[in-house]
């Protein structure tokens, strides 16, 4: 939470807007106030996508998706204007921190908070789902935690499952690489219970602390891991061990229903007992949360001394506080609300373990001591931020963003499954990653190299590519990039790595296809250690002049055969180049010394022969 930027509004519709919480793909999130009290979430769009009809079509369904979403255990949509010149929407505002934050400062959370956070997300996932909704990206940092209970956030990205809807496609798949399901990293429709395996990842990460498909790992690699890998729940024992395992079931339909979730996680009740009160999470913790709730309280009283926001601004009093104790679902919290949490804060403080009186808040959530505020001028009209600095498509391995990273687990197997067949981009979008596919169709079926050995494609081709030479290659086998070799050219000094000799060197095949169009592969495949990226791969297609570049980061490899995560880094064609759901492949060492080169998932008996140059 920061101060507003001199391009940052004073005020979206009712709201004035008092600090910037944070910016993501979409735009800008701002802390705001209603005249009543009560603090919000205010989202507004970035200038660049509102003059995308489509983005304005999606935004408009996705905002009308998130109203109907206003049970337990959620931040509402309260207000919103998807037609105005600079589209927005208001969300109830979490006084608390998200759950990655909270397992990076505290450490992982007892198995009873795991069990009373499971029930509460559990019932937020059944009304979801009820509405015919499916939320699509649960992970730590869309899981707040509050004194009364966690609140599943961000439905900013929730589709109906209306079969109507065009907007979210076959190979489009949204969510974030370590607790994204395999259907969605395999380019399938989630379902609900695609969100059931998300959760069962959320559930692991926090009762240990550590990801269940690997931390501080490349996208590729924890997508191979999600659909070919089974997770490491060795942190886990007893009866959560079982219940975290069938979430994450690779098959759909043996996971248990939100429903049935519910139940093995609370058999006695007391867990759903614990929700509605502020003794659910641990002492340390729940001091700390209180804490964010008085430095809020504060950072309203500072700005009525300043401003006489009462006056100015038509305040009404504060409404009657309910009952102690009463539950409430929604995130906003109004004047009495903030002062209702702020004793429960003081009460933690007294609880061993709590901390004492005086201690600083905790960092990375909360707002920060606020500085004085001066007496407010007249609101002068909305100027939208800046559109920001596209970023490139990440290639060196990174964190999934929202949480700290955590050591890798130790894995004792090497997973392959079938690898698909060719590149996706991963962009970063509200926090998930979003990969599309694009297809370069062509109409028949790819022969290999081999005359007579035909490798059906079911009517898609690999990155084709141009009979002319790539930009970056220079022509003489060198790399003006200094980042690895040229297709075609020598392979580098083996070095140390884990690629079997008899796979090193540069490997040349054909395909043709139905319009006799014949595109031909060299893939040059260099020593290298799991995660680096040192092969490459050149497609060229004379008749047409068109071709490909792409690099390979090595995910695994055996006697056998080697698996790697494949990117496009040049093309004559843009991004036709990128094609089909998955950036996997796969290499087959042949006895007859040739290679199988697979690229498609569902497909294993469809290869490409290759044969070493030279």
């Amino acid at each position: 939470m920061q101060s507003l930027a001199a391009d940052d509004p004073r005020q979206v519709g009712e709201y004035r807007l008092l600090r910037q919480l944070g910016a993501g793909g979409m735009g800008r999130v701002y802390l705001g106030r209603t005249t009543g009290g009560r603090t919000v979430a205010v989202k507004v769009v970035r200038r660049d996508l509102t003059r995308d009809s489509e983005f304005r079509a999606r935004f408009r369904q996705e905002v009308a998706a998130a109203r109907r979403v206003g049970g337990a255990w959620t931040a509402p949509v309260l207000d919103a204007d998807t037609e105005g010149e600079h589209p927005w929407v208001a969300t109830g505002y979490v006084a608390g921190p998200a759950l990655g934050t909270a397992v990076r400062d505290f450490g992982p959370l007892p198995e009873q908070a795991v069990r009373t956070m499971g029930v509460g997300l559990a019932e937020a996932l059944t009304h979801v789902h009820g509405l015919g909704l499916v939320h699509r990206d649960v992970k730590p940092s869309n899981v707040l935690l509050t004194l009364d209970g966690p609140r599943l956030i961000d439905f900013g990205i929730a589709r109906a499952l209306d079969a109507t809807s065009g907007f979210t496609q076959s190979g489009h798949v949204v969510g974030s690489p370590g607790f994204m399901s395999p259907e969605q990293a395999n380019g399938q429709p989630a379902g609900p219970a695609s969100d059931v395996f998300s959760l069962g990842a959320v559930l692991a990460y926090a009762a240990t602390g550590t990801m269940p498909f690997g931390s501080g790992l490349s996208a590729p690699v924890l997508l191979y891991r999600v659909l070919h890998e089974e997770p490491d729940l060795s942190g886990l024992a007893g009866p959560l061990h079982s219940i975290v395992r069938d979430c994450l079931a690779k098959d759909p339909s043996v996971r248990p229903t939100p429903e049935r979730l519910r139940e093995r996680l609370d058999g006695d009740g007391a867990a759903a007992a614990r929700l509605g009160h502020g003794h659910w999470l641990p002492p340390a913790l729940a001091a700390a949360v209180g804490r964010s709730a008085v430095r809020l309280l504060d950072l309203e009283g500072e700005r009525e001394a300043g401003e006489g926001t009462a006056a100015r601004d038509g305040a009404a009093a504060p409404a009657p506080e309910t009952a102690a104790g009463t539950r409430a679902p929604t995130g906003g919290r109004t004047v009495v609300e903030a002062a209702r949490a702020a004793r429960v804060a003081e009460a933690a403080k007294a609880v061993p373990g709590g901390g004492a009186p005086g201690v600083p808040g905790v960092p990375g959530f909360g707002p920060p001591a606020p500085p004085t505020v001066g007496p407010a001028g007249p609101v002068g009209p909305y100027t939208p931020p800046p559109v920001p600095t596209p970023v490139p498509t990440p290639s060196a391995p990174a964190t999934v963003p929202g949480y700290g990273p955590y050591p890798q687990q130790p894995r004792g197997r090497r997973g392959y499954g079938v690898l698909a067949a060719a590149l996706v981009v991963v962009l970063l979008l509200g926090g998930g990653y979003l990969l599309i596919e694009r297809l370069w169709k062509n109409d028949g079926q790819a022969a290999a190299s081999n005359p007579g050995q035909a490798a059906a494609s079911g009517g898609r081709t690999s990155a084709a590519a141009p009979a002319s030479k790539s930009p970056e290659s220079t022509g003489d086998g060198s790399d003006p990039a200094g980042d690895g070799p040229t297709p075609g050219a020598a392979p580098t000094d083996p070095g140390p790595g884990i690629v079997p000799a008899r796979f090193l060197g540069t490997w040349v095949g054909e395909r043709m296809a139905a319009n006799g169009d014949v595109t031909t592969v060299t893939l040059t495949i260099v020593q290298s250690a799991q995660s680096e990226e040192k092969s490459r791969i050149h497609a060229e297609t004379p008749k047409t002049g068109t071709w490909c570049d792409g690099a390979w980061t090595l995910t695994d490899a055996d006697e056998s055969r080697v698996s790697y995560a494949s990117r496009m880094t040049g093309s004559s064609a843009g991004e036709k180049c990128i094609a089909d759901r998955s950036i996997y492949r796969l290499v087959t060492m042949q006895s007859d010394g040739t290679l199988h080169y697979s690229m498609d998932l569902l497909k294993p008996d469809q290869y490409m022969v290759l044969r070493k140059k030279g």
